[in-house]
């Protein structure tokens, strides 16, 4: 693993994973590129996740929206009047900077916090200056849409996918063929204007997210459809399949556990991750739970990705800003209902009843959330599992560097500097060379090999320097095999395979190769 970023960054830079964005003009704080290595080390991450999460599941559906929106979503949601950082200023340096991360910025300087002035406010981490009154900054980007420039038309780049999700939820229920449980997915840029952008790609002003948000029926629907609710408490399966019985928490457990399950698959074991489970003072107003997982970058324990309980808040909201309901029928719902006799319909609307009550709602939306499900409808909750394509990226790259000294003797010391990419993720597949790149029997079968790989994979065809050479470039590449071609090649068909991780080697066949790389790369 990657003991500091400095390293890592410039290994990143040289090799072509990760530019800073308009670099020849000094660059814009917040925006990265990425190069050759990097473009298709995102490519892979993403497809991954697409891969486990939609097209390896039958309950998940697709959705790619539009980057600007209605303005009135963002109303709706809460981002226009609530999404908004504490901002501060130096007097004196005139630097602006998240009030929250004056410390966060001191510890990366390896300087003591300053301590508070008797006014109580923060000294500047950066002169020592006086800093203002923290103020609210909202994080969204306004644009215009139209020939003018009137607010009218202001307009705004979204700050999460997760919102369009909600907005189509009856257009991919409708077209999708699903039913409540299931899932809408989406892939794709977010914009936040960070005031503080840092931790070179974790905290950007252009990134890209992975959503999911999973809508499942409501713990009263799964009472009156099964008579119980299956909670954590009664040790359900959660690696078995999905049960028609399971209640909220049960789900958002499982969930929890999918996306464990696929961190393994792309690189980060177990081990080096943990779930952080948000306290109830910590949790946004809305959510009944959420797990934060985390992972231990060169600058800290952070937030990788989050997996929460929101409730029904989200279609709700749309619900009561547009205007139009985003119920749903639930046959098996109504018919279960019917089969309850008065006073058990008085006796679950009064259980409902307490239950909000508890949970400080009102009695009377109680009871009308009761009469609703009796004709089969309701609002679903939602399982949200989020993560950021550029934050799982950074952990990947932390995750497989290493320096290796492969020499014997302290006073010649041989580095091998390596990146142990999942072949999953890893941007080049195989690299292919011929031993002697004069001797022609060797470059033809190596460019026959190579043809017939890069209609399947993306490989790459190296024939300078020597083979030791090639192999470090593939190593710092994180290419999983390399294939040489050698005498014997030519005589029998077989060739020289050299695993990255162990730098062992075998000879195989095109077919067995083919079958070996196929089985890694499997989800």
């Amino acid at each position: 693993m990657a003991s500091s970023l400095d390293a890592l960054s410039a290994l990143c830079k040289r090799r072509g994973f990760i530019y800073h964005s308009s670099e020849i003009y000094g660059g814009m704080p917040g925006f990265w590129d990425y190069g050759p290595l990097g473009s298709e080390l995102k490519a892979n991450v993403k497809q991954a996740w697409w891969q486990f999460t939609v097209r390896g599941r039958e309950d998940v559906a697709g959705l790619d929206a539009t980057i600007i929106m209605h303005p009135k979503i963002w109303k709706a949601s809460g981002h226009l009047d609530t999404f908004a950082d504490p901002m501060t200023m130096c007097k004196e340096c005139k630097k602006l900077m998240r009030a929250d991360q004056i410390e966060d910025i001191l510890a990366e300087q390896k300087k003591k916090p300053v301590p508070h002035n008797p006014e109580g406010t923060l000294s500047c981490p950066y002169c020592g200056g006086e800093m203002t009154e923290p103020k609210p900054f909202n994080l969204m980007f306004k644009t215009v849409v139209g020939p003018i420039d009137d607010p009218s038309n202001t307009a705004y780049l979204r700050p999460e996918t997760a919102q369009a999700i909600f907005a189509q939820f009856q257009n991919v229920l409708a077209t999708s063929r699903q039913t409540v449980p299931f899932g809408i997915a989406q892939m794709g840029k977010s914009f936040r204007n960070e005031v503080t952008p840092r931790n070179y790609t974790f905290r950007s002003r252009e990134f890209e997210q992975m959503e999911l948000e999973f809508f499942i029926r409501p713990d009263e629907a799964v009472e009156i459809l099964h008579g119980h609710v299956v909670t954590l408490a009664d040790n359900p399966d959660l690696n078995g399949p999905v049960q028609d019985d399971w209640g909220w928490e049960v789900w958002h457990k499982y969930w929890v556990e999918q996306r464990k399950k696929f961190l393994n698959a792309v690189g980060l074991p177990t081990e080096h991750f943990v779930e952080y489970w948000q306290k109830p003072d910590e949790l946004a107003h809305y959510a009944r739970a959420c797990v934060d997982i985390e992972y231990d970058f060169p600058f800290g324990r952070q937030e990788l990705e989050g997996i929460a309980a929101r409730s029904d808040f989200d279609l709700s909201q749309h619900q009561k800003h547009s205007g139009e309901s985003q119920m749903v029928f639930d046959d098996p719902l109504k018919q279960a209902a019917k089969k309850m006799d008065e006073a058990a319909r008085k006796a679950f609307i009064e259980k409902t009843q307490a239950d909000w009550v508890s949970r400080g709602k009102d009695p009377i939306e109680a009871e009308k959330f009761c009469l609703a499900l009796f004709e089969g409808k309701y609002v679903p909750h939602v399982i949200e599992p989020s993560a950021g394509v550029d934050r799982l990226m950074l952990a990947l790259l932390c995750e497989g560097y290493e320096e290796q000294n492969l020499s014997e003797d302290p006073a010649k010391p041989d580095v091998r500097t390596v990146l142990h990419f999942s072949p999953k993720v890893a941007p080049i597949k195989a690299a292919i060379f011929p031993l002697i790149k004069k001797d022609e029997a060797q470059m033809k079968l190596a460019r026959e090999i190579f043809t017939k790989l890069s209609k399947k994979f993306n490989v790459m065809w190296d024939t300078a320097g020597a083979i030791g050479r090639r192999y470090r470039r593939q190593d710092e590449a994180g290419t999983p095999w390399c294939i040489t071609v050698d005498e014997q090649s030519t005589q029998d068909g077989t060739f020289t395979v050299r695993e990255r991780d162990s730098m062992t080697q075998s000879r195989m066949s095109y077919a067995e190769l083919l079958a070996m790389m196929y089985e890694k790369l499997e989800f």
